[in-house]
C-alpha cells in the first residue's frame, strides 16, 4: 500500500490505486491567461529521452505491491498492478498529458469528436486503420458494443465495479465503414472521453462468464506494445513481452516483469538486485541518497513527533551491557552495511508530486462533528502550510497546500477555493466552538477509566489499559492497542510551535493540566537555576494554566475526538502529520484520542464503517471530476433497508445543492461551463468542512540511472513503448549495452 496517505480501495474510474499521468504536449497557443498561470507544482521526473537514444532490448523489473487479483480493471478487486498491465497490453483511446488533460492516443484513434447534440449527443470514433487485436481481428464496433453492454448496469450477471457513463449510452453502431464507431447517448454526457479506456476485446466483455472469471488471470487477446505472457502467483511475477502484432512504434524493452514486493521490503529488493524500478517511501529514499553521500531527503524529519521521541527515550534507557553487545554486533555488520550502501548506489531517486492529495476527513454522521460549527472549528485550527511543509519540504518538493477537492494545481479545473472555509484562526475556531455551546475550561465529569488505584487498576479491579499520567513526567498514556490521548498529557517538546520558536516546548508542557488535576510549577529552565524540575503542587492549588491547553467542555464532557491512523511501516510521515494535527487542535481546546490500526483493517473496519471522528487518507486526482468525484461527495441517503447509503462519501456529509452541481456538470458539453460548475461545487464542499485537503502526495521512485522515460510520472500516462535503457556511448560501453534481468 502506498503511503504517506492511505488511499481507499475504491471502485472509481482510476482503478483502485493507479493514478494515471500522460504524454507531454506543447502548450496550446489558444490557452487562456489563467490556464497559462495554472501549472503543476512539480513536473514529472522520468529521465526523458528520444527513442533514438534508447537501446533496443533489455528487461525492466518493476516492483508492484502484489500480483493483481484480476486483470479486469472494471472489477472491484482491481488494483494498481491491474491498471499497469492494462496500460501496456490494451487500447487506451485517451491518455492524460502533463497537466492531466485527456488527449487522443494516435496509436488507436485518427479522431474522436462530438458530431451531433440534437436530438441526442453522438460521438464518432475514427480508428487507426492498422489497429488490430493480437489474433489479427480489427478493433471495431463489436468491441465497443460488448464493453457497453457489460458495463451498462442492465445485466446483473456482470460483476462490475462501476458503470458511470456507460449507463448513459443508448446504442453503438458501425459508421460509414469498419474504422468508424458511432456512439449515441440517451442522455448528454460531458465526460465521454473517459469511456473505452482501457478497451477490452469482445472475447472478454461478450459474456458474464468471460467477464467475471475469464480475464482474472489471463488475456488471450491483447492490442498494445506488450502482450501478457504469464501470471505467476506462486513466484509473485507478471511477465509482459514485446508484442509482435503491435503496429505502432515498437517497444524498446524485450520484457517488463512486474514483481510483487511489499513496501517494507523494497529497499532490500533494490540492494539485492531483484528489481530495477520501485516506488519507495521517504525513509528509503533518504537511505539511497545517503548511500551516494549526498544530502539526505530528511524524511526522518517528516516522521518526527511522538514515535521518534519514544524511540529516543528507549535508546537512552538501554543499559551499558546491551550497548556493548550492540556495538559488537554493529562491528560484525560493518562489512554488510558497506556492501549494502554500495549496492544502493546503483540507483537514483526520481521525485515529483503524485496526482493525489492527502486530506483530513471528519465524520459528520454523529458526535460533536455532526455540528458543522465544530467541523469548521477543527478546520480553522489547522495550519495547512505547516502540515505540507512537514511532509514535502524535507524532500525538496513544493510545500503548497491543496486548494481544491476536485482538481490539483496544473489541471484546467483547479482553483483554490479554500477561502470558502477560511485559513488558520485560533480565535475564530474558539468562537465557533463557543457558538456551538462548548465552553473553554468548562467543568468535566471524571470518567471511570481515569479513576485508578495505586496498583494501576481501575474501579473494577482490572488492570488499567492506559498509563496513569499523574506523575509520569509528561509521557503520553498509551494502550497496548496503540491508543493514546493527546490533550490530557503531553511530552516535553511536543507543544505546537515549540520547534518554530527555538524553544524546547517545556513552558507550554509545564502549564498543562494533568489527568488528576495537578499542575507543573515553575518556569522554563527552573532546573537550570536550581528549581525542582517536575515538582507538583498539591491537589487544588491554583496555578495559571494557559488557555491553549484548556479543554472545551459541554454538558460535563470534554470535546474529545477519535483520531484513527494506519500503523503500517510506510505510514510514518502520515502518523507524524496526525500528531501535529492533534497538537494544533489542542491549542483550541480539542482533545484527540489517537488509535493506530493495521493497514488491512484501516478502511474496512474504520473508515468505511464510520468508526472514527478524524482520519487521514488520500484521494486520486482525475481528469473527469464530474463523474469520478460525485460518489465521494454525494449526499448520503437512506437505502431500502434503512441503512445510510454513503457510496464513497466516508465523511457522510453532503447537500442537495452539491449533488445538483455535479448533475449539471455531467450534462453540459461546454468544457468551460463544466469547470465553472465544478469550482462552485468545490466551494460548497469546502464550506461543509468535512474534508480538508492538506497536501499533494510525494511520488518517489528508485530507478537505475540508465533507465529512461520512466520514473515519477506526475499526471502523465506512462508510454510503455518508449521505456528502456539509455544507449551507452562507445567510450563508456564496457559490457553489453542493455542490462539483462540479472545485470547489476
Amino acid at each position: 500500500m502506498s503511503h504517506d496517505g492511505v488511499r481507499p480501495s475504491a471502485t472509481r474510474r482510476a482503478a483502485a490505486f493507479l493514478l494515471a499521468g500522460a504524454l507531454t504536449v506543447s502548450a496550446l497557443s489558444a490557452c487562456s491567461s489563467d490556464e497559462k498561470e495554472n501549472r503543476p507544482l512539480a513536473g514529472q521526473d522520468i529521465a526523458p529521452a528520444g527513442r533514438a537514444l534508447v537501446a533496443d532490448g533489455g528487461t525492466l523489473r518493476w516492483a508492484v505491491d502484489a500480483v493483481p487479483a484480476t486483470l479486469n480493471t472494471f472489477q472491484a478487486d482491481a488494483d494498481a498492478a491491474t491498471s499497469r498491465v492494462a496500460g501496456a497490453v490494451l487500447p487506451s483511446l485517451f491518455r492524460l498529458d502533463a497537466r492531466g488533460r485527456p488527449q487522443p492516443n494516435p496509436a488507436y484513434l485518427e479522431s474522436a469528436k462530438v458530431v451531433d447534440t440534437e436530438p441526442r449527443q453522438v460521438v464518432l470514433y475514427r480508428l487507426d486503420q492498422q489497429a488490430v487485436w493480437s489474433d489479427g481481428r480489427e478493433i471495431g464496433a463489436a468491441d465497443f458494443a460488448a464493453q457497453w453492454r457489460a458495463l451498462s448496469g442492465k445485466d446483473s450477471a456482470y460483476w462490475t465495479a462501476r458503470n458511470a457513463g456507460y449507463d448513459r449510452i443508448a446504442k453503438i453502431e458501425r459508421g460509414h465503414d469498419d474504422l468508424e464507431v458511432k456512439v449515441t447517448f440517451a442522455r448528454p454526457y460531458a465526460d465521454w472521453k473517459s469511456l473505452f479506456t482501457p478497451l477490452y476485446p469482445k472475447e472478454v466483455m461478450g459474456t458474464p462468464d468471460a467477464f467475471n472469471d475469464g480475464a482474472r488471470s489471463k488475456l488471450k487477446v491483447t492490442a498494445g506494445p506488450f502482450a501478457l505472457k504469464k501470471v505467476d502467483r506462486e513466484d509473485g511475477k507478471v511477465t509482459l513481452v514485446r508484442s509482435t502484432r503491435w503496429w505502432g512504434s515498437p517497444a524498446k524493452l524485450d520484457k517488463i516483469v512486474l514483481r510483487a514486493v511489499p513496501r517494507d521490503e523494497r529497499l532490500d529488493a533494490l540492494a539485492e538486485n531483484k528489481v530495477d524500478l520501485a516506488e519507495v517511501d521517504p525513509d528509503d529514499a533518504e537511505r539511497i541518497a545517503a548511500a551516494h553521500g549526498t544530502k539526505t531527503t530528511a524524511a526522518s524529519q517528516a516522521a518526527a513527533g511522538a514515535e521518534r521521541e519514544k524511540a529516543e527515550k528507549a535508546e537512552k534507557a538501554a543499559n551499558k551491557e546491551k550497548e556493548e553487545k550492540d556495538k559488537k554486533k554493529d562491528e560484525k555488520k560493518g562489512d554488510e552495511a558497506a556492501a549494502r550502501r554500495k549496492a544502493l548506489r546503483r540507483y537514483v531517486v526520481r521525485s515529483s508530486l503524485e496526482p493525489a492529495y492527502t486530506q483530513l476527513a471528519l465524520n459528520g454522521s454523529e458526535g460533536p462533528l455532526a455540528d458543522e460549527r465544530v467541523r469548521r472549528a477543527v478546520a480553522r485550527a489547522l495550519d495547512r502550510t505547516k502540515l505540507a511543509e512537514l511532509v514535502l519540504k524535507p524532500l525538496g518538493l513544493p510545500a503548497v497546500p491543496v486548494g481544491s477537492h476536485l482538481a490539483l494545481a496544473g489541471q484546467p479545473a483547479y482553483e483554490d477555493n479554500s477561502g470558502a472555509l477560511g485559513g488558520q484562526d485560533t480565535k475564530g475556531a474558539r468562537a465557533l466552538l463557543a457558538d456551538a455551546g462548548w465552553i473553554l475550561g468548562g467543568p468535566v465529569e471524571k470518567q471511570a477509566k481515569d479513576k485508578k488505584d495505586k496498583k494501576g487498576k481501575d474501579e473494577d479491579g482490572d488492570e488499567a489499559g492506559e498509563k496513569d499520567t499523574a506523575g509520569s513526567k509528561g509521557e503520553k498514556s498509551e494502550d497496548d492497542d496503540g491508543t493514546y490521548i493527546v490533550g490530557e498529557d503531553d511530552k516535553p517538546g511536543e507543544a505546537e510551535g515549540a520547534g518554530d520558536h527555538g524553544g524546547d516546548g517545556r513552558s507550554e508542557e509545564r502549564a498543562a493540566r494533568s489527568a488528576d488535576g495537578k499542575q507543573y510549577l515553575g518556569e522554563p529552565g527552573a532546573a537550570r537555576h536550581g528549581g525542582a524540575q517536575g515538582a507538583y503542587a498539591p491537589m487544588g492549588t491554583a496555578a495559571p494554566a494557559r488557555s491553549a491547553d484548556t479543554v472545551m467542555a459541554k454538558d460535563g464532557k470534554a470535546l474529545s475526538l477519535r483520531f484513527v491512523l494506519p500503523s503500517g511501516p510506510g505510514s510514518a510521515s502520515l502518523r507524524a502529520v496526525g500528531d501535529r494535527i492533534a497538537r494544533m487542535l489542542r491549542k483550541v481546546g480539542i482533545r484527540t484520542t489517537i488509535t493506530k490500526v493495521p493497514d488491512d483493517s484501516y478502511f474496512k473496519d474504520h473508515i468505511a464503517s464510520g468508526e472514527y471522528d478524524l482520519a487521514l487518507y488520500s484521494w486520486p486526482a482525475t481528469a473527469f471530476p464530474a463523474t469520478d468525484a460525485r460518489p465521494v461527495y454525494a449526499k448520503p441517503v437512506p437505502g431500502a433497508d434503512g441503512e445510510l447509503k454513503v457510496e464513497q462519501n466516508y465523511t457522510r456529509v453532503g447537500t442537495d445543492r452539491i449533488d445538483q452541481l455535479f448533475d449539471e456538470a455531467l450534462v453540459t458539453l461546454d468544457a468551460g461551463k463544466e469547470r465553472e460548475l465544478m469550482r462552485k461545487a468545490d466551494s460548497r464542499i469546502w464550506a461543509g468542512a468535512a474534508s480538508i485537503p492538506l497536501y499533494q502526495r510525494p511520488q518517489l521512485t528508485a530507478a537505475r540511472p540508465r533507465l529512461v522515460n520512466v520514473g515519477a510520472f506526475g499526471f502523465r500516462t506512462p508510454v510503455y513503448e518508449d521505456m528502456g535503457y539509455q544507449e551507452r556511448t562507445p567510450s563508456s560501453a564496457s559490457t553489453s549495452s542493455v542490462p539483462s534481468a540479472t545485470s547489476s
